[in-house]
C-alpha cells in the first residue's frame, strides 16, 4: 500500500501542515501575521501552547533555519513537551534549534563566553543543596559559632540572595520591606553575601542565579557578545511572559535588538508570582518599550462554560491595570456557577465532602474534582472532614496539612504533656533546640527515664548540669521553660492555649529563623489553635490528629487518581483543569489575604488569583463563603463576604444556602416554602434563585 502526503500552499509556502484547519482565526493570525515585537494575549484556555507550537512550525517550514530561532519556557517540562509536539507536527526534528528554560539558554550562552567572565568554560553550577552548604559555610566564617539563635538559616539567607538577585533589590532594601526581623543583622547578611560572591567565583562554580545575571552581564558589557546573539535569533518567542522577573525581561529586549522579531505570550490576568520576583509590568509595558509591537489577542476559551467565563471576566473587569479580555467559550452553558453560603468551617468543610460523595455517586470522577483555597491553613477542617468519611485526597505539590513539619512540632510538646513516655515526641522537641543534636536529645530523655518518668517534678526541679555541656544545657533550659509554661495550672488541659503559649516561647523565632515562608507557616500554626479550641480535652485533639492513618500516611488513595480528590493551593493549580472546582474560604482578609489589603498592587494580584482559580474550572464552580469563623484572638468572628464576591453582579451567580439541620427531609435540597420545588430547582426544571441544602 502506498502512503500520500497532501501538500497545501500557504501564499509560498509549500507544507502538509493544515494550518488553516487546525487553527481558528485569532491563532492563524498569530501563527502566519506575527512578525516584529508582538505581544500575544493569551486568555485562559485559549490554546497557547498550540499557537506557539503551529508559529514554530510555520517559522521552519518558510525555511528559517533552526538555528536562527529562540524558544524559551519556564519549565523543562513545557519545553520538552513543545519540541515532542513540533517534531509529530513537521514529522522530522529540527537540528539546530535554540529551546529551553531561560537558565537552559543562559548556560549554553554562558559556557561560549565564560573567559570574559573570569571563568572556564567547564564551570561548574551548585544545585540548590550545593549552594545551601556553601551559603552555610559562609555563615559560620562571618558569625563564628556565637551567633543569635534569630540570625537567619543558610536556608533563609539562600531565599534572601536569590530573591535580591531575581528582583534587582540590594539585601539591605530587601530585609527593610519583606525580613524585618533581620534588621539588627543587614551588615553580617550583606558580608555573607560577598563572601559567599567570592567562593563561588574562586571554586569555578554558578549556582542557578548566576545563570541569568551572568548572562545579562555579558550582554550588557560585552557588545560582541551581545551583537553575535542578537544577530544569530531572527525570531524569539518567549512562553508565560506575565512570569518573568526583570532580569529575564531585559535578557528578552538583548537578544532582539537586531531583527527585533520579539513573539511574547502570556496573560497578564494570571500573573500571580510576585513572591518569586515575577513582574507583571513586563508584559503590562510591552507596548511602550515597543511602541511599534502588534497585539493580538486569544480569546476564544475551550475549557469552561459561559457561565463560568462571565463570573471570571467579571470579576477581572475591577482591576485598572491590565489589558482588557473578553473570553469566549466554545462550550455549552451547564450550570451558573454557585455561591454557597455557609455558618462556619465546619459546614464548609461538610459541604465540600457531601457534594464531592454526591457528585461521584452520579457518575463523575472524583479525580476531575478540586478544591482550590488561598492558603494551606485553609484546608484545616476540611482534611480533617475528608479524613472522618473515608474520602481519599490529594494534596498536590505538598503534604497534607497536619503533616508538615511546623504543625508537628508544636504538637510534639503536647504530646509529651499527653504521654511523658513518648520517646520521639522527646527528641523531635529537644531538636529543635541550639546545642542539641541526636545524642544530647537521647541524653536528656534517657535522664527523665531514670528519674521515674514523672514529668512535672522533672521539668521542675530536675539538674542537668555535668550531664551535657552549656550549650546543650542551654537549649535544655528553653525547653524546660516552655514546658514549665504549657503544664500550668493556668492551661488546665487545653490545647489551643498550649499551642499558642509553644509558639510565643520561641518557636515563633525559630520559624522566622529558619524559614522563608514563615508568616504562612505561622498562620498555619495560628489556624491549629482555632482549631484545638473545639475540644475539650487535650487526649481528645490528640486522637483526632494523630491517631487517624490517613494522617500517618497511610493513604488510600487510587492509584490512577480517579478516585481521589484534588486539594490544592491556587498558586499551584495554575495551568491546570477540573470539571468541577471548589474556592473555599472567600471571606475578607482570608482571601483576598489581610496582607494585600493595604496595597492597591497587591490587591490586584489577589483577584488575579481569583481570576485563575475560576478558570480551572470546565463545568462546575462553587464559590464557597463561611459566615463564622474562630480566632485565637478575637474569639468567634463574622466574615464577610469576600471583595471578590461582593463586586460581582448577582447574575453571573445563584446562591445555595446550607443548613445544618439534622433534621430528616425528602430532599437534600429544601425551600423555604417546605414544598418539592427543591427538586425541580435542582434538576434545572424551575426559575428559582436559591438553593438551600441539607447537610448529612
Amino acid at each position: 500500500m502506498k502512503k500520500y502526503i497532501l501538500h497545501r500552499t500557504l501564499g509560498d509556502i509549500e507544507t502538509h501542515i493544515d494550518f488553516r484547519g487546525n487553527l481558528n482565526d485569532q491563532q492563524y493570525e498569530v501563527v502566519t501575521e506575527a512578525e516584529g515585537p508582538c505581544l500575544v494575549l493569551a486568555g485562559a484556555g485559549s490554546g497557547k501552547t498550540r499557537t506557539l507550537i503551529y508559529r514554530l512550525a510555520y517559522l521552519l517550514e518558510r525555511g528559517v533555519p533552526p538555528r536562527n530561532i529562540l524558544l524559551m519556557t519556564f519549565t523543562n517540562k513545557a519545553a520538552n513537551e513543545m519540541r515532542s509536539r513540533t517534531e509529530q507536527l513537521l514529522k522530522y526534528h529540527p537540528s539546530g534549534l535554540w529551546s529551553g528554560t531561560f537558565h537552559h539558554v543562559g548556560n549554553r550562552s554562558i559556557r561560549m563566553h565564560a573567559g570574559e567572565l573570569g571563568f572556564s568554560p567547564d564551570f561548574g553550577i551548585l544545585d540548590a543543596d550545593d549552594s545551601r552548604d556553601l551559603i552555610k559555610a559562609c555563615v559560620k566564617k562571618v558569625t563564628g559559632k556565637s551567633r543569635d539563635n534569630a540570625f537567619p538559616k543558610p536556608k533563609v539567607m539562600q531565599s534572601i540572595i536569590s530573591l535580591s538577585v531575581n528582583t534587582g533589590v540590594s539585601t539591605e532594601d530587601l530585609i527593610e520591606d519583606r525580613y524585618s526581623h533581620f534588621r539588627k543583622f543587614i551588615k553580617e547578611i550583606g558580608d555573607i553575601e560577598r563572601l559567599y560572591a567570592q567562593k563561588k567565583k574562586e571554586s569555578g562554580t554558578m549556582d542557578y542565579d548566576d545563570l541569568l545575571s551572568k548572562w545579562k552581564w555579558l550582554l550588557e558589557n560585552v557588545p560582541s557578545v551581545r551583537k553575535k546573539f542578537a544577530d544569530q535569533f531572527e525570531y524569539i518567542m518567549v512562553d508565560e511572559y506575565q512570569d518573568t522577573n526583570f532580569l529575564q525581561a531585559d535578557i528578552v529586549d538583548m537578544l532582539g535588538s537586531s531583527h527585533g522579531n520579539v513573539l511574547v505570550v502570556g496573560d497578564d490576568a494570571q500573573s500571580i508570582y510576585s513572591f518569586r520576583g515575577a513582574r507583571v509590568e513586563n508584559i503590562l509595558s510591552f507596548p511602550r518599550r515597543f511602541p511599534e509591537a502588534r497585539v493580538f489577542r486569544l480569546e476564544v476559551n475551550y475549557r469552561s462554560t459561559p457561565d463560568i467565563l462571565n463570573l471570571a471576566n467579571e470579576s477581572l473587569s475591577r482591576n485598572r491595570e491590565q489589558f482588557r479580555k473578553d473570553l469566549r467559550a466554545v462550550n455549552p452553558s451547564i450550570e451558573i456557577p454557585a455561591l454557597v453560603e455557609v455558618d462556619d468551617l465546619y459546614a464548609q468543610a461538610a459541604f465540600v465532602a457531601q457534594r464531592v460523595t454526591e457528585t461521584s455517586k452520579e457518575g463523575a470522577g472524583m479525580g476531575q474534582t478540586a478544591v482550590l483555597f488561598r492558603a494551606h491553613y485553609q484546608s484545616a477542617e476540611l482534611e480533617m472532614e475528608l479524613t472522618r468519611r473515608g474520602i481519599p485526597y490529594v494534596v498536590r505539590g505538598g503534604i497534607r496539612f497536619f503533616e508538615q513539619a511546623h504543625i508537628k512540632d508544636v504538637l510534639t510538646y503536647l504530646r509529651i504533656v499527653s504521654n511523658p513516655s513518648d520517646e520521639a515526641a522527646w527528641l523531635r522537641a529537644l531538636s529543635l533546640y541550639p546545642g542539641i543534636g541526636p545524642g544530647y536529645a537521647s541524653k536528656i530523655y534517657a535522664a527523665f527515664r531514670s528519674s521515674g518518668r514523672d514529668l512535672m517534678p522533672f521539668i521542675r526541679s530536675h539538674s542537668l548540669s555535668g550531664v551535657v555541656p552549656p550549650r546543650a544545657l542551654k537549649g535544655y533550659e528553653a525547653f524546660r521553660k516552655v514546658m514549665r509554661l504549657i503544664t500550668s495550672s493556668d492551661l488546665p488541659d487545653a490545647p489551643a492555649d498550649m499551642i499558642e503559649t509553644v509558639l510565643e516561647n520561641g518557636y515563633g523565632t525559630y520559624l522566622l529563623a529558619n524559614f522563608d515562608n514563615a508568616r504562612d507557616r505561622t498562620d498555619d500554626i495560628h489556624e491549629v489553635v482555632n482549631f484545638a479550641h473545639e475540644y475539650a480535652s487535650l487526649r481528645d485533639f490528640l486522637n483526632d490528629i494523630t491517631l487517624r492513618e490517613s494522617f500517618k500516611g497511610e493513604v488510600n488513595a487510587d492509584p490512577s487518581g480517579e478516585g481521589t480528590l484534588i486539594l490544592s493551593t491556587i498558586h499551584q493549580a495554575k495551568g491546570l483543569e477540573w470539571d468541577t472546582v471548589m474556592v473555599i474560604g472567600l471571606a475578607e482578609g482570608q482571601f483576598p489575604h489581610s496582607r494585600a489589603l493595604g496595597s492597591e498592587a497587591e490587591l490586584e494580584e489577589e483577584r488575579r488569583l481569583f481570576y485563575v482559580a475560576s478558570t480551572r474550572a470546565r463545568k462546575h464552580l462553587y464559590l464557597i463563603h463561611p459566615a463564622s469563623r474562630y480566632d485565637h484572638r478575637e474569639g468567634m468572628v463574622f466574615c464577610r463576604r469576600s471583595r471578590f464576591l461582593e463586586e460581582l453582579d448577582p447574575s453571573v451567580y445563584e446562591t445555595w444556602e446550607v443548613s445544618s439541620s439534622t433534621a430528616p427531609r425528602q430532599s437534600r435540597f429544601q425551600e423555604d416554602t417546605g414544598d418539592n420545588r427543591d427538586i425541580e430547582r435542582y434538576f434545572g426544571l424551575g426559575d428559582f434563585e436559591d438553593k438551600v441544602i441539607e447537610l448529612d
